[in-house]
């Protein structure tokens, strides 16, 4: 069975406490690694926090990308959510590891959007798809 998206829960471990308190660098690497990704941004949205933390969120046509930080911990939570076979959110991953100077991270992938109705035949839209929409079945 297909999936419609990829959910990857990342826990990065020994990261650069100075890089996950600047805001920034934070929401930069964000966004680069959502282009690294191969994926289309929409929005962002970054805030720091006091005394420390930064939380963020990039919007994208294929899903999102959110990111947590504590830097008195040296240690960031990143969702990266992606639909469609033309994303890859591993990419993502390598460039906010790198951008974080991570030195070790736990990942869990979750497949999303697995709709046995859908068969086979699921897919994602494209970005700027104006397509038919399937109509929502009565609860």
């Amino acid at each position: 069975m297909r999936s419609l998206g990829r959910h990857i829960l990342v826990e990065f471990y020994d990261c650069d406490p100075v890089a996950l308190n600047d805001l920034s660098l934070v929401e930069n690497a964000m966004k680069e690694a959502a282009l690294a990704a191969g994926s289309t941004i929409v929005d962002s949205v970054f805030r720091r926090f006091a005394p420390h933390g930064i939380s963020g969120v990039v919007v994208i046509a294929e899903s999102h990308l959110a990111i947590h930080t504590w830097p008195e911990y040296s240690y960031a939570a990143v969702d990266l959510f992606t639909c469609g076979e033309r994303v890859d959110p591993w990419a993502a991953h390598d460039h906010l590891q790198n951008a974080f100077g991570a030195r070790d991270s736990e990942c869990r992938e979750v497949p999303r959007g697995e709709l046995r109705v859908l068969g086979d035949d699921a897919c994602h839209k494209p970005a700027g798809s104006s397509g038919p929409v399937p109509q929502l079945a009565e609860r």
